[in-house]
């Protein structure tokens, strides 16, 4: 029993992931190489966002300036 919820929960997880993939390539995040920090943290949390990308989710990220 404990076997087959996590063969499950392992495909939902897959699923996930390549629905924010799908998501992260119509908003062409990866063309070219990520030049910021900012691009390659955007492309990577909507990614992670999954199929949230289509109900209004669009995350951002940007990343600190470095002081000094």
């Amino acid at each position: 029993m404990v076997r087959a919820r996590s063969g499950i929960g392992s495909i939902v997880l897959v699923v996930w992931l390549l629905i924010g993939a799908l998501a992260a390539a119509q908003r062409h995040y990866f063309s070219g190489t990520p030049k910021t920090c900012a691009k390659a943290g955007t492309t990577v949390v909507t990614i992670l966002a999954g199929p949230l990308n289509y109900l209004g989710v669009n995350p951002k990220i940007s990343c600190p300036k470095p002081s000094g």
